[in-house]
């Protein structure tokens, strides 16, 4: 008798507290039978996961090693096909540069039933770990997420010219490595040198660190950080408002010039 299809669910394990997760989400890992996991979900929510789960690490960490996208769609397929309740575990929400829109649809296209379940973003843990508004009444009418990737030095993305914007607040994803080349073709496509940033690292984590600067020293003060965790840039004017007691701050740069 062939085995009923599991089911594969892409979960949003938030930016890493436990307390942090959605009740749903949190459900999902404790009923799971096979857990796929992201390298920066924390040891204290894999070990919510039953005993007797499968548990494998799927790596997806940026600058590391880790396992193709196509690998990770065949074993969930597999995994399902074994009838299993499959949790395919995602830092931050899998909607957010999570590709749960190409994992649902391969998925789906072999006839896999997907549930998405959504967990808290960086930006918005970051925002609210150190006090500050992604948007605000008469400073941000607009939030714009968008990843910062580099490549031999130079920003690869396009579409720098709409983030210009002096009422947009930008959030930059996976930008640790990012932060210099991204700030100077902020610059080039007009936005104001003064312009208030910060750089977080471990966003909603109890070991956050905040650098709190200003755009043209971006670069220079996460360089000199030597930082390793995960790094969300913020730019724009509600980025002034952060309060670096929140949590361990590694340093405040210059006010705006």
């Amino acid at each position: 008798m062939p085995l009923e299809m599991g089911r594969v669910r892409l979960v949003g394990a938030g930016p890493g507290a436990v307390d942090l997760m959605t009740l749903r989400a949190l459900r999902a890992v404790e009923s799971a039978q096979a857990l796929l996991y992201d390298a920066l979900v924390p040891d204290e929510i894999l070990a919510l996961a039953p005993p007797g789960c499968v548990r494998i690490q799927t790596g997806k960490r940026a600058g590391k090693a880790s396992m193709g996208q196509e690998t990770i769609n065949r074993l969930m397929l597999r995994l399902a096909r074994r009838g299993l309740e499959v949790v395919r575990l995602k830092g931050g929400d899998p909607s957010v540069f999570g590709r749960s829109g190409e994992e649902r649809a391969f998925l789906e296209a072999h006839g896999v039933e997907v549930e998405i379940v959504p967990g808290v973003t960086a930006a918005s843990a970051a925002a609210a770990q150190f006090a500050f508004p992604l948007s605000h009444r008469g400073e941000a009418r607009r939030v714009t997420f968008t990843t910062a990737r580099v490549q031999d030095g130079a920003i690869v993305e396009s579409g720098w010219s709409g983030l210009a914007d002096t009422e947009t607040t930008l959030v930059l994803y996976m930008a640790r490595d990012a932060a210099r080349a991204a700030a100077d073709r902020l610059i080039a496509e007009g936005r104001a040198p003064g312009t208030p940033a910060l750089a977080i690292e471990n966003a909603g984590r109890p070991e956050a660190r905040i650098i709190s600067t200003i755009l043209r020293m971006l670069g220079q003060e996460v360089e000199n950080a030597s930082l390793s965790g995960p790094v969300l840039l913020v730019v724009g004017d509600v980025a002034g408002q952060a309060r670096a007691a929140y949590a361990p701050s590694l340093r405040s740069a210059s006010a705006r010039s």
